[in-house]
């Protein structure tokens, strides 16, 4: 099972990699969580201190600002989720891990 978790994140990065269409299909998660939720845009705007105008730009084109995302992740709860978006290293290759773990404590990236 985990063998099959792996093969299908590494599809799902070719399946996906236009910057668009994940914008759209994170849109598209929120409006389904915040309908589960049974609140409504302005209940959202209300809580997350993001425009309502906002809120219908991204569920309807996935344009948002990342602190308005962060906003309304927070308002639905998603406050973990969204802080921890780049907390965990990710290489598909030995050659990246090790890489990973040269680079570890730098504070710089340097041009090859």
């Amino acid at each position: 099972m985990a063998e099959t978790n792996k093969i299908l994140a590494i599809l799902d990065n070719y399946l996906h990699d236009n910057p668009d269409e994940i914008a759209k299909e994170i849109a598209a998660e929120f409006r389904r969580r915040r309908i589960e939720k049974n609140l409504t845009r302005e209940q959202v705007a209300e809580k997350s201190g993001v425009a309502v105008s906002n809120i219908v730009r991204f569920e309807q084109k996935g344009l948002i600002s990342l602190k308005n995302l962060i906003g309304i992740a927070m308002a639905l709860d998603y406050t973990s989720e969204i802080r921890h978006i780049f907390s965990q290293q990710k290489y598909d290759t030995m050659e990246e891990l090790q890489e990973i773990k040269r680079n570890m404590n730098k504070k710089k990236a340097y041009k090859r």
